[in-house]
């Protein structure tokens, strides 16, 4: 028997558990105090490793898959500052809900306060920011303990898939020696098993209630769908448009721009229009329905605002934080997204289409319209990168979009396809870091994965490009090269030009050909649209890393983007008048 039998059997049971449990994939740092626990991920039949050097690199890897899957995915690394670099993909992931387990090794409790090396307080290290965290007992060699092993692991995944879903930490004391001892025979068969307990219970209402809140809808309603990715939510909200013939403001991030059945009430164009004060005053509701994370549009938001008096439901499966950023909402009703659908649907009567949802679509279709005339532009354009992008992409791809201009474009530009697209994008707390680690992460569960992103967020997370090398990921990466801070030409700080350009313009002045080779890569220029084509055809073939590198101008962008809101405000202005 060798000395550290008693933790190895100890780990493999917390390990074992995690697999039980339903976990399938775990994402490693290297590092000498996290040494038994990596081996054990390594050597468990069913678990799959992925190794990443970079810790931050890795969260967000880790976060990427998971949100991807839909599964926790294990985060591990050792003592120190290592485990501090996992905190922004935390935060990322507790504000986005997306179950993560952290485990993190640290320096036994003889070890703590006296200067020894790697050794920082990691009790709570991420604050609120976790859903749950447990400090380990140091391993001992004992079924007891065992035992405990697994009900703290089994307690680690129930607790970050309940709602909201979410970032669990548990801190691992592990003392010298670390080498695990993997002869031990069946060391993930130990004799207490669990029977791993799920929660299926969901938020609902009592029948009186659906059928009170059922009878007190008025015609003119409308339904706001943010970020939410859930297929059969997808198929009970459309039901319910159809049935209470409510037009459905659809943010990119809510899965409702693809593959969307005729006769839809999808409206996609709404941030080009609701920026139209006679649009506002025109479009007044009787009730707004809101489901999922706020959406990305501004002026969604100050229509909400406006509209302050009005009854707005926010609907939410989770009762813990409260999506609701504007303070518009009258009402939160805590049930489940998709059950909220169904009971409106089955206790309702059935309406016809009214001249407020074709109102709705159609001012919808015209500045659709409008819009498309970005396909016009000659120069290369930030938004026509994503109106040519929706019509090359593949069916069943997925599009990961980095924060500031893109998801902002994709806003505006990406309409409803009848081809089956799936959005993501960091949405929690709406950082640029980790963006690329993200997009390789979801490329696990997707065959072909494209990232559309900027140059700073691209340069920010350069070292997460790795994972593409070191696990042969297929991903096309687009980098739309502006040369700084593109968003911040949209914003106030823009009318001020002195020290524009040193404290937000961030002009950095690189060209990304030499890091694809870096990470054996294939990179492509483009310097005219028919190029864009072409080598975006070309990356779909690929297996591997290719990287499309878009230079435009953030000065003629602004300007471009100024003069379509400008069509659209008068044209649409022009309409109304008319109505």
């Amino acid at each position: 028997m060798k000395m550290t039998d008693g933790q190895t059997k100890y780990l493999a049971s917390f390990i074992d558990e995690l697999s039980h449990s339903g976990v399938e994939n775990a994402v490693i740092c290297p590092g000498s105090r996290s040494t038994p626990l990596a081996y054990l991920l390594a050597e468990h039949p069913k678990i799959k490793v992925y190794m990443q050097i970079d810790e931050r690199s890795a969260s967000f890897f880790a976060l990427g898959m998971a949100k991807s899957t839909k599964k926790p995915v294990v985060l591990l690394c050792t003592s120190g500052t290592a485990a501090a670099n996992f905190y922004p993909a935390i935060i990322e992931a507790y504000y986005s809900r997306v179950p993560l387990i952290v485990l993190t090794a640290d320096r036994p409790h003889e070890l703590r306060d006296v200067g020894a090396p790697q050794a920082i307080d990691q009790i709570h290290l991420y604050g609120k920011h976790v859903k749950w965290f447990n400090e380990m007992a140091v391993p001992e060699e004992s079924k007891e303990m065992y035992r405990y092993a697994k009900n703290v692991s089994s307690r680690a995944v129930q607790i970050s898939l309940q709602p909201p879903e979410g970032p669990v930490h548990i801190n691992f004391p592990l003392r010298e020696p670390l080498v695990p001892n993997l002869l031990i025979e069946n060391l993930f068969e130990t004799q207490h098993k669990l029977i791993s307990v799920h929660n299926d219970g969901v938020l609902t209402l009592h029948t009186n209630d659906w059928e009170m809140l059922a009878s007190r809808l008025p015609e003119k309603g409308l339904i706001i769908c943010g970020v939410i990715d859930n297929k059969k939510f997808k198929e009970a909200v459309i039901q319910l448009s159809h049935h209470l013939a409510y037009p459905i403001i659809a943010d990119p991030l809510s899965q409702m721009r693809s593959n969307i059945p005729d006769g839809h009430l999808i409206i996609d164009c709404y941030d080009a229009f609701l920026r139209n004060r006679d649009v506002v005053n025109h479009f007044q509701p009787e009730i707004i329905i809101r489901f999922g994370g706020m959406p990305v549009s501004k002026a969604l938001l100050k229509y909400l605002s406006h509209y302050e008096d009005i009854p707005q439901i926010v609907v939410d499966n989770s009762l813990g934080m409260r999506r609701d950023p504007a303070g518009t909402a009258t009402n939160v009703i805590y049930s489940d997204e998709t059950i909220f659908c169904q009971e409106i649907v089955k206790h309702s009567l059935a309406k016809d289409i009214s001249p407020w949802a074709n109102q709705w679509m159609n001012v919808n279709a015209k500045v659709k319209n409008l819009l498309s005339k970005v396909e016009n532009e000659i120069e290369m354009n930030e938004g026509k990168v994503v109106y040519e992008l929706q019509k090359k992409l593949p069916n069943d791809a997925c599009l990961f979009v980095a924060n500031s201009m893109p998801i902002r474009d994709v806003d505006t530009f990406f309409h409803n396809t009848s081809k089956n697209i799936r959005i993501m994008a960091n949405r929690g707390a709406n950082g640029i870091d980790g963006v690329v680690s993200s997009a390789l992460g979801a490329s696990i569960n997707h065959q072909k994965t494209v990232l559309l992103i900027g140059d700073l967020s691209f340069y920010h997370d350069l070292n997460g490009l790795l994972a593409a090398k070191m696990h042969n990921l297929n991903i096309t990466i687009i980098v739309v090269n502006n040369n700084g801070g593109g968003i911040f030409s949209f914003l106030p700080q823009r009318d001020e030009e002195q020290h524009f350009e040193l404290l937000f313009g961030t002009p950095t002045n690189l060209s990304f050909e030499h890091a694809s080779k870096l990470y054996n890569g294939e990179y492509r220029k483009v310097e005219n649209w028919e190029q864009f084509h072409q080598f975006f055809t070309e990356s779909i073939g690929f297996e591997g890393l290719f990287i499309i590198e878009v230079f435009t101008n953030r000065e003629q962008n602004k300007t471009s983007h100024q003069e379509l809101w400008n069509l659209v405000n008068d044209e649409i202005s022009k309409y109304l008048k008319d109505v």
